[in-house]
């Protein structure tokens, strides 16, 4: 074979090694990426505030929680996330008779928690079933308590045990919780607030009117007796003290017309004549005006002095 055929066949054989050359390169990089795909597609990242689950065929086989990288088996494990943290879950509103058979609308929410996973998902499923078994115990558990107190003592904070309801509730829920092996637990239920069924609201804001009125009437009618009572009072005292003066002013007036009637008995004794004239005088001042005409006898006593006689 001549050396141009030789040559010839050489450069017909370098394709197909430089061919499969490349491929042998294309396979092994496939292969390293479907490597690489299958680790990062079975390995899983626990974070902080979650539980890990690791089901096989279905079933619960471990749980995650540190935070950190983990893994599973191909196609046969499967990984789902439940929280770790606490959750706030708003109980739908129900309506409850209090002890004195008032109907009222009651809207609470629970703070909770998962504390064990496995519990929870073999009797519970979910969290969307576990919230759905808490609300029924906090709706019975509630039912129960305020059924113990009277309306007034649910709406008014100073008269009521609304503070340790919160906590007598929460411990209640947890009990039945716990009883039937939840896995969960509540943090804390509270009241967010209480209505009246719009039916009654009306017969009981006229009840409450009614009932502030006839508080009022009774303030009324108390403020009128002390009103009544400290007049009556004054007016004692008033008439008290104005006999009392009126006492003390006639024996003051009594002594001084006892001291006048001594002076002028004194005065009078040393000249009967000029006591005489004098009590005339002042009987002429009682008697006689200016429009007054006196028919008196010649030798009456007055005549005589009108007329100038002494004697």
């Amino acid at each position: 074979m001549s050396d141009s055929n030789i040559t010839n066949l050489n450069e017909k054989k370098k394709p197909d090694i430089e061919w499969r050359k490349y491929t042998k390169v294309g396979i092994f990089l496939i292969s390293v990426i479907a490597v690489l795909l299958l680790v990062l597609l079975n390995v899983f990242i626990v974070k902080e505030g979650e539980y890990r689950v690791v089901r096989q065929f279905g079933e619960v086989v471990r749980i995650e929680e540190e935070p950190g990288l983990n893994y599973k088996i191909p196609f046969i494990q499967t990984v789902s996330t439940l929280p770790k943290y606490q959750m706030t879950y708003d109980v739908s509103e129900a309506e409850i008779n209090t002890k004195d058979k008032k109907r009222m609308l009651i809207d609470n929410y629970a703070v909770w928690r998962i504390e064990d996973p496995i519990k929870m998902i073999s009797n519970a499923r979910n969290v969307i079933n576990a919230e759905t078994r808490m609300e029924e115990f906090i709706y019975s558990v509630v039912r129960a308590e305020l059924g113990k107190l009277n309306y007034a003592e649910v709406i008014n904070d100073e008269k009521s045990a609304r503070g340790s309801l919160n906590d007598r509730v929460t411990e209640r829920v947890n009990e039945l919780l716990d009883k039937g092996n939840y896995g969960i637990a509540v943090t804390d239920i509270r009241m967010k607030r209480t209505d009246l069924p719009e039916a009654n609201e009306n017969s009981v804001y006229t009840r409450m009117i009614s009932e502030r009125e006839k508080t009022a009437q009774e303030y009324l009618s108390k403020g009128d007796a002390q009103k009544q009572r400290i007049m009556a009072d004054t007016d004692r005292e008033v008439t008290e003290l104005l006999a009392k003066a009126k006492a003390d002013a006639n024996v003051i007036r009594a002594e001084g017309e006892s001291a006048a009637a001594k002076v002028y008995n004194e005065s009078f004794s040393k000249d009967p004549e000029f006591y005489q004239l004098f009590r005339t005088l002042e009987s002429y001042k009682k008697t006689v005006d200016g429009e007054t005409v006196l028919v008196l006898p010649s030798d009456s006593p007055y005549a005589k002095l009108l007329q100038g006689y002494t004697e």
